[in-house]
C-alpha cells in the first residue's frame, strides 16, 4: 500500500528543487565542519517557544531538521518531551514517514524551504499529529539574502548579457498561514526572525553558504559555471551597495516561524455568524444612522 494513501495532496508539485543534489551538498558540508551558526539560533528559539507552552509533550517527530540526532537528544534532556522520532522525507515523493495520529509535537528547523510540495507535506503532518498535536518549524524566507540576488543578477546582466537564477527563491511569509489553513490546521500563526550577518567580501559568504550545503540547488539553474569577471563584478557591486563603513558588507537571512494546530473540540472557535450578544454600536458607544443617512443629519 502506498505510505501516503489517504493523505490530500493539495496541490500537484513542481520540481523547484534538486533534492538529490541538495542531499549531496549537506553531506559534504557536514563531512567538511558545516556552518551552523543559523541552526543554533533557530535551535535556541525553538526551546524559547517551547517554553512558553503550558504542557508537555508525549511523542514528538523532528522532521528535515540538520543534525536531528543532536535536536531528539535536547529535547529529551529539556524534560519538554517523553519520546522523540527522527522521520525522514522522501526526496523523490516527499513523503513524511511517520504513523497516523503517533504524535502531539512536530518540529522542523531550516530545511522547509528545500522542499517542492510545501502544502502535501504540512497536510502528511497534520496526518501524523494527533488531535490538539502542535507543528512548529523554522524555514528560510523568501527575504533571504536579497542583497547577494541583487549583486549576482545585476553583475552577470552586465558582463553576460542575461540572467539565470543563482540564488534559491523561497516561500513568503504571507502565504504559509493560508497553507497551514489549507492542510487542516488549526490556529496557524507565522512570524520573521531576520538576522544581519557582516563578512569582509560576497567571497566570504559564499563560502559560508556552501559550508552549510545551501548553495543554489533549483533543478532549471544554469549548468555553466559564472565566469572569473562576473564574480569579481558581483563582489564590486556588493560592496559598493551594501558595504557598512568600515567596509564590511551586510548578508540578510531571514527565519520565518511558523505554528498551527491539529483541531480539536477544546480549541478556540470563531462565533457563528448572528449569534453575537452584544452589538458593536452599543460597545463602542456610537450613533448609528440608517442606511442612506450621513451623520451629523438629524431625521425630522
Amino acid at each position: 500500500m502506498p505510505a501516503n494513501k489517504g493523505i490530500p495532496l493539495l496541490s500537484a508539485p513542481h520540481i523547484l528543487f534538486d533534492r538529490k543534489l541538495l542531499r549531496a551538498r549537506q553531506r559534504r558540508a557536514k563531512q567538511g565542519g558545516a556552518e551552523t551558526f543559523l541552526l543554533e539560533r533557530a535551535t535556541d528559539d525553538l526551546f524559547e517557544r517551547l517554553g512558553t507552552i503550558a504542557r508537555k509533550f508525549s511523542r514528538a517527530a523532528i522532521i528535515e531538521t540538520p543534525d536531528a540526532e543532536n535536536l531528539k537528544a535536547k529535547l529529551l534532556v529539556s524534560g519538554r518531551v517523553e519520546a522523540a522520532d527522527v522521520l525522514a522525507i522522501d526526496d523523490e515523493t516527499e513523503i513524511v514517514s511517520g504513523d497516523p495520529a503517533a504524535y502531539d509535537l512536530a518540529v522542523s528547523l531550516l530545511s522547509m524551504q528545500w522542499l517542492n510540495d510545501l502544502p502535501g507535506v504540512f497536510a502528511q503532518i497534520k496526518r501524523i499529529l494527533k488531535p490538539d498535536g502542535l507543528l512548529l518549524a523554522a524555514m528560510i524566507g523568501g527575504e533571504a539574502l536579497t542583497e547577494l540576488r541583487d549583486a549576482l543578477a545585476s553583475a552577470e546582466s552586465e558582463t553576460e548579457g542575461g540572467v539565470s537564477p543563482r540564488v534559491s527563491p523561497f516561500v513568503e511569509v504571507r502565504t504559509l498561514g493560508t497553507l497551514l489553513q489549507r492542510a487542516g490546521l488549526a490556529l496557524p500563526v507565522t512570524d520573521v526572525d531576520r538576522v544581519a550577518v557582516r563578512y569582509a567580501n560576497a567571497f566570504e559568504l559564499m563560502r559560508d553558504l556552501r559550508r552549510m550545503g545551501a548553495a543554489n540547488a533549483v533543478a532549471e539553474r544554469s549548468r555553466k559555471p559564472l565566469k572569473r569577471a562576473t564574480l569579481l563584478r558581483a563582489a564590486e557591486i556588493y560592496r559598493e551597495r551594501y558595504a557598512d563603513a568600515d567596509g564590511r558588507i551586510r548578508a540578510t537571512f531571514e527565519i520565518l516561524w511558523l505554528s498551527g494546530w491539529s483541531p480539536h473540540e477544546s480549541q478556540q472557535q470563531p462565533l457563528r455568524p448572528g449569534s453575537a450578544k452584544t452589538r458593536l454600536a452599543d460597545a463602542l458607544r456610537a450613533v448609528e444612522f440608517p442606511a442612506g443617512d450621513k451623520a451629523g443629519h438629524k431625521k425630522n
